[in-house]
């Protein structure tokens, strides 16, 4: 059955930077992320596929990580990704004078004991 007409997209209303700015726990699994890749790239691509996670989650281009972040995914090694991480992703105000988006996520580690029944969670602001 063909399409006969595609929905069209008429934008929704203005929305502030207030409600913009959200902070959210999720879980990323990232031994299907890197299956198959080769033992010496897993770190560097489960890096980079952390901040591909956070700007689809988030809808910002500039992603930042903490070091805390980098140091728990390269903790066991190059070729020992850990199989997953609880990572705690806030998108932030950019103040700086000549930035080229409003808005940043930044990216930091959340230590857990155990992964189990954990769900995407709204954090409230600090």
């Amino acid at each position: 059955m063909a399409r006969t007409k595609a929905a069209k997209y008429t934008g929704g209303g203005k929305r502030s930077a207030l409600q913009d700015v959200v902070t959210r726990e999720y879980t990323i699994h990232l031994h299907k992320l890197v299956h198959g890749r080769s033992f010496k790239k897993r770190a560097p691509w489960a890096v980079k596929s952390v901040v591909d996670f956070a700007r689809k989650s988030m809808g910002t281009t500039d992603v930042r990580l903490d070091p805390k972040l980098n140091q728990a995914l390269w903790a066991r090694g190059v070729k020992s990704v850990p199989h997953r991480i609880r990572v705690k992703l806030e998108r932030k105000r950019n103040d700086d004078e000549g930035a080229k988006e409003k808005l940043y996520t930044y990216a930091s580690h959340v230590v857990v004991t155990s992964f189990k029944n954990l769900q995407t969670a709204v954090v409230d602001a600090e």
